[in-house]
């Protein structure tokens, strides 16, 4: 019994870093522009892409070709930042018209990738090789580097947000878009920041993903239909419970693939978010009262 807690244990915390990463940028978006950003899976996917390129065909080292995706779809956040939320922000009816332009914006990424790369499976030369032994319990050092990986990334964005001037102005533009412009923000500058930061994380995240996978043109659609679960059970724009339910939900997908099998785990996230959303329609930890700009 101890054995299998511990693989559900492991199994759940990698499941749950790799949506943490993944969620975190989607609900940074959400909290500073009231985006739902549609493109985030193939920013997430061309992270993927980016990086096998950079090792496999560039042969550059492991921590340059992180590097080279994070600032590649960082500049493609910025680009539909300028290219499509700057342009919609000024008409009405803006949360509806940036959600069908991502989808637009997703779906060419994904075509330019599909050309460049092909449709079949491409595997992830960036691999940790080896295992840890714990009660009897086979754990890859692949599982320990991709939760290590979020952890310091979440630890960075935390120190960002609350310890440099640029957090700050983030967390003052997603509570009160006005006062902040009034106290002298610069709010496009801080909306073109989160969307840079957000691509940025997209690309880390589909690093870990194809690790333990397959790199794929399509490979973002579920990463980003978790992360949007997790928003949900957080509560929309919530950073900080969104990397709470990231892990609560990676260790109860867990949980459901041993005891019921892997074609149940998804529909006990639907069931999941069914519940938060009868009980806490705001989310776990969002508020009741929101002010969204």
């Amino acid at each position: 019994m101890a054995d299998v807690l511990i693989q559900i244990v492991a199994s759940g915390l990698t499941l749950g870093a790799m949506y943490a990463v993944a969620t975190v940028g989607l609900s940074l978006v959400y909290g500073s522009l009231n985006m739902l950003n549609m493109a985030h899976g193939a920013v997430l996917t061309l992270g993927g892409y980016v990086c096998y390129a950079a090792m496999a065909l560039a042969g550059l080292p492991a921590v340059l070709a992180f590097a080279v995706a994070a600032v590649v779809c960082g500049a493609v956040g910025f680009a539909i930042y300028f290219a499509a939320a700057l342009p919609l922000l000024r008409s009405g009816n803006f949360e509806t018209n940036i959600f069908i332009a991502t989808i637009g914006i997703g779906s060419v990424i994904e075509n330019l990738m599909l050309k460049a790369f092909g449709p079949y499976p491409i595997p992830q030369p960036l691999a940790v090789p080896g295992h840890l032994i714990v009660g009897g319990v086979h754990i890859p050092y692949q599982n320990l580097f991709i939760l290590g990986v979020a952890l310091a990334l979440m630890a960075v964005v935390a120190l960002l947000l609350q310890r440099t001037r640029t957090g700050r102005a983030i967390r003052a533009t997603s509570m009160n878009r006005d006062a902040a412009q009034l106290m002298g923000v610069r709010v496009g500058k801080v909306y073109a920041q989160v969307l840079a930061l957000s691509g940025a994380l997209a690309a880390v995240s589909g690093i870990m993903i194809s690790s333990i996978a397959t790199l794929t043109p399509v490979m973002g659609g579920d990463p980003m239909l978790k992360a949007f679960i997790v928003c949900v059970v957080a509560g929309l724009g919530n950073v900080y419970g969104a990397v709470v339910a990231a892990i609560l939900l990676g260790l109860i997908e867990a949980g459901t693939q041993y005891v019921f099998g892997v074609r149940w785990s998804f529909a006990i996230l639907l069931l999941i978010v069914i519940v938060v959303l009868i009980w806490r329609p705001y989310g776990l930890f969002g508020r009741q009262q929101v002010v969204r700009l």
